[in-house]
């Protein structure tokens, strides 16, 4: 069905990875392409100052990391890490590389999320291509 597929992911929650990339496989056109992305909030210039930099870097690098063995465990896909609020982020990643389908997991909603809203909310209400939500 689909041929340029974007997965975002967080990187705590691999169970929930899994279920996204089985979702993946199931709805790919063969030779379909595969991203992986993980957005990481960005630390605001108050908080960064007492933040040594390389525990920063460290931090980007462990996640990346992380990333790459996660996007490992499905075959033709490629992993990228973008900075920024994770909704409005992965929105824009899906516009700005033609991408045709968004798998998306979701977490049981928490009070907060009813008045904040989730990023499987913004994903789902904004974005321009398919949307599926793996619960």
């Amino acid at each position: 069905m689909y041929k340029n597929i974007l997965i975002p992911v967080v990187l705590e929650e691999h169970a929930k990875s899994d279920d996204a990339f089985n979702a993946a496989k199931a709805l790919a056109d063969e030779g379909a392409r595969f991203t992986i992305l993980h957005v990481a909030e960005e630390v605001p210039a108050y908080v960064a100052e007492f933040i040594p930099a390389d525990v920063i870097a460290s931090a980007r690098e462990t996640a990346s990391e992380r990333l790459k063995e996660l996007a490992a465990k499905l075959p033709g896909s490629h992993a990228v890490t973008a900075e920024g609020r994770a909704g409005p982020r992965i929105e824009k990643w899906a516009k700005e590389n033609s991408i045709d389908c968004i798998i998306v997991a979701s977490h049981q909603p928490a009070f907060t999320d009813i008045l904040l809203g989730s990023v499987a909310q913004h994903v789902v209400r904004h974005a321009k291509c398919a949307v599926h939500v793996v619960r």
